[in-house]
């Protein structure tokens, strides 16, 4: 199975590759800052609020603003459409957030969805029992909870779904839970899906939605949330041709954080060991991206055998199975589940985007760092910035025309106010991967590429032309 060579989505890393600017080398910002400065851009440029902070925020829920909605919505696109239209045999679904209980109770979830918590009888604070030696003691913030003094309680597991009541009354007939991931929506749809859209084996289904964890420990801005957006495919597959699609999904979906613009050095696999695979899988892979805070997940690729299926039989009472033709008998599928994290994968977008680079020395308008978000261009928030030079000479009025013709495909960022080096800075900081200048000549303007600072004198009558060269990856 020959899933690198011939895979076109490969032509667009090659193509994000050389996006990047020779410039990079005056990158002036350290790792450790990074983090920081990312998390005050997303704010001051209006990709990420903090949500309800007119009331004080609510800890470890946050809002995506103009730019962040665009940028979450290009990913997604992105990402379901490599799924369902670069693979025939993947079909798309949307399931609810609140389903049977049942639901729950067959994948494990009501009895071993859980975290084991410890509190500090001195400074009152809760840490998860496993991650003691990586957490803060409240009191002495360099000292971990087991070495700080203080004295621990025993370990007590805590559910990590969030429970809530359909109907009128709240009791425990009615309860009902918020999902805590996307698969299981897909399981209990797999025979309808198979059989509406007249798939065969191998097939699969992809699914973007919400999913809610309770979780004790959120942190790392947007990296660990208790609501969040997953995009999850399930491929269903024949048992014996298990391993082979393993590898095949494996690859794939390295090739798509290539595709997306990741920097290919910060990305890895890590394997699961014995230890850490759950007890239903054969094999589970991680994609993990290097942040400033350290290696971590992004994506993971696992084998979960036949046991979700399985377990849905048992608790439902009907038959999840294929019939194989060739030889006359039932079987159960095995399934090859790939799940990323949608918000993640956008961090990890601004955080390998972010980049400063030292003064060039322009004017006192463009003192300090050029900061710019180098955005793989199919996946920028805005495309084109329009920038009349001057509110005068008809120049604006120049730039709404060429802003009404191309509008109409593009995302633009228009902007009149202040310099034009000021102007070009904004931009930058938006991920903004071209800049349009209308200025005294007639007839064309001039394009400033955001990576290289290259500028290109086009003719108005061509811009359509330029551009769809330009975005065609």
């Amino acid at each position: 199975m020959d899933f690198i060579d011939d895979w076109p989505w490969t032509n667009i890393f090659k193509k994000c590759e050389k996006m990047k600017s020779p410039m990079a080398v005056q990158n002036i910002i350290s790792s450790s800052e990074k983090m920081q400065k990312v998390v005050s851009l997303c704010k001051r440029r209006g990709f990420i609020y903090p949500s309800s902070e007119v009331y004080g925020g609510l800890n470890s829920c946050y809002d995506y603003g103009p730019l962040g909605y665009e940028l979450k919505n290009n990913l997604k696109q992105n990402w379901m459409n490599w799924m369902t239209r670069e693979h025939e045999s993947i079909e798309p679904l949307d399931t609810s957030i609140l389903m049977h209980p049942k639901i729950w109770e067959a994948s494990g979830h009501v009895a071993n969805f859980t975290d084991p918590l410890v509190d500090c009888k001195t400074c009152k604070a809760r840490f998860r029992a496993d991650q003691l030696d990586t957490a803060a003691c409240g009191q002495r913030p360099s000292k971990h909870p087991n070495e700080c003094g203080g004295e621990l309680t025993e370990p007590r597991l805590f559910n990590l779904m969030f429970k809530t009541f359909m109907g009128p009354v709240e009791e425990g007939s009615s309860v009902v839970y918020l999902r805590p991931e996307t698969a299981q929506g897909i399981y209990v749809n797999f025979l309808n899906v198979m059989t509406t859209s007249r798939q065969k084996l191998p097939f699969g289904i992809a699914q973007i939605g919400k999913a809610f964890r309770n979780e004790i420990t959120p942190g790392n801005f947007t990296f660990r949330t208790r609501e969040f957006e997953q995009m999850e495919m399930q491929y269903f597959v024949k048992p014996g041709t298990d391993m082979e699609s393993f590898e095949y999904w494996k690859e794939r979906r390295m090739q798509w954080h290539y595709s997306i613009g990741l920097t290919k050095e910060r990305l890895r696999y890590h394997q699961h060991s014995a230890k850490e695979l759950a007890h239903y899988a054969k094999a589970a892979f991680d994609i993990q991206y290097e942040f400033p805070f350290g290696w971590q997940e992004i994506e993971g690729i696992h084998h979960r055998s036949d046991f979700d299926l399985k377990q849905h039989e048992q608790f439902s009472g009907k038959k999840l199975q294929v019939f194989d033709e060739a030889s006359k008998s039932s079987f159960v599928p095995y399934i090859i589940e790939t799940s990323v994290g949608c918000d993640r994968v956008l961090l990890t977008l601004l955080v390998d985007a972010y980049d400063e680079e030292a003064s060039t020395g322009g004017g006192a308008e463009e003192e300090g760092p050029r900061v710019v978000l180098r955005f793989a261009p199919h996946l920028a928030p805005m495309k084109i910035a329009i920038l009349p030079l001057m509110k005068k000479e008809g120049l604006p009025e120049r730039a709404d025309k060429i802003y009404q013709a191309l509008k109409k495909r593009y995302r633009i960022y228009y902007d009149e106010s202040g310099s034009i080096g000021k102007r070009y800075r904004r931009a930058d900081e938006a991920g903004v991967p071209f800049a349009l200048t209308v200025d005294m000549e007639p007839g064309s303007v001039t394009i400033r590429q955001r990576d290289s600072m290259k500028q290109d004198r086009v003719s108005e009558t061509e811009l359509e032309s330029y551009f769809e060269k330009a975005f065609q990856l």
